[in-house]
């Protein structure tokens, strides 16, 4: 968990914290008593619902979230991960037994732990270099496939902004939900929408460009494509190795940029292809096989 944890308390105001969090460039503020105890929580959407509704300046008793989800210093990561699972937050406050705010933790924070303990393979795929060797084609072929794609006709479609890393994930977590109102298979739709929140994160940290995620699905798979117009990736074998990242020290200190996106997102797809071609962009494909049998 991360024990540096910013807060306010029940005397501020929701102009404050909504300056708190632009500074900081996070997404919630945990709200605490004078013992440090816990007793609220306030997001970006209270944020958006009080600027919409022009209570901006109200104290934050008055509106924070007062029945809070949180995990605690002694739980095991089989706990932890169920919490994520069963709620859709990217992160928890951790308190003891009094209540009193001891961290935070983030879904990064537990990807990085696992990741630590998988030495993680990548093999080169011969299709990467074969389109490679096409200059611009790959932007308009299928990675996997070699066939020519009509993006028009995807299941799915989300623009990637590259503005403001606060919005990293949006397209995994609608895509997520897409696919759980379209499939009844959760085990499959997990492991796709961590790999895509993966790519997503690396457009919106690494390419200095907007991008695309692009679904397409059926009742044996689940093909997704990630691409930018981007800076591109130098050197694709290197990026591949666990723990190697060109993030900045400010993209670092917001949780993201430990170098285990793509390695994650290989360990997550049944099949995964990246070409990439510096100043060109990167073009990510990954394929989820549906190994149930259930749409």
């Amino acid at each position: 968990m991360k024990k540096d944890v910013v807060f306010l308390n029940r005397g501020h105001t929701l102009w404050q914290a909504k300056e708190l969090m632009r500074i900081k460039k996070i997404s919630g503020v945990p709200i605490i008593d004078k013992k440090r105890c816990l007793i609220g929580i306030v997001s970006i959407e209270d944020i958006i619902v009080a600027l919409e509704k022009n209570y901006i300046s109200d104290l934050l008793e008055n509106h924070m979230t007062k029945s809070v989800i949180t995990v605690a210093p002694e739980d095991n990561m089989e706990k932890i991960i169920q919490k994520f699972n069963r709620f859709d937050f990217g992160r928890f406050p951790v308190v003891d037994k009094n209540n009193v705010l001891k961290g935070l933790i983030t879904k990064n924070d537990i990807l990085e732990t696992i990741l630590g303990q998988f030495t993680i393979i990548y093999d080169h795929d011969v299709r990467r270099e074969e389109i490679l060797n096409k200059e611009m084609e790959w932007f308009n072929k299928s990675l996997i496939t070699g066939n020519t794609l009509d993006k028009k006709e995807a299941d799915f479609e989300f623009h990637i902004q590259y503005t403001d890393v606060n919005l990293a994930g949006m397209g995994a977590a609608r895509l997520k939900k897409f696919l759980n109102s379209k499939m009844n298979n959760p085990e499959l739709v997990r492991k796709a929408s961590i790999a895509t929140y993966e790519a997503e994160v690396n457009v919106v940290i690494h390419s200095g460009s907007n991008g695309y995620l692009y679904c397409w699905f059926n009742d044996k798979e689940i093909n997704v494509r990630i691409e930018d117009h981007g800076k591109g990736i130098e050197n694709v074998d290197k990026a591949m190795q666990e723990g190697f990242s060109t993030a900045s020290d400010h993209v670092r200190e917001l949780g993201f940029g430990a170098g285990i996106g793509l390695v994650n997102m290989k360990r997550y797809s049944d099949k995964m292809v990246v070409v990439s071609e510096v100043g060109k962009g990167v073009v990510v494909e990954m394929s989820f096989y549906n190994k149930t049998g259930g749409v």
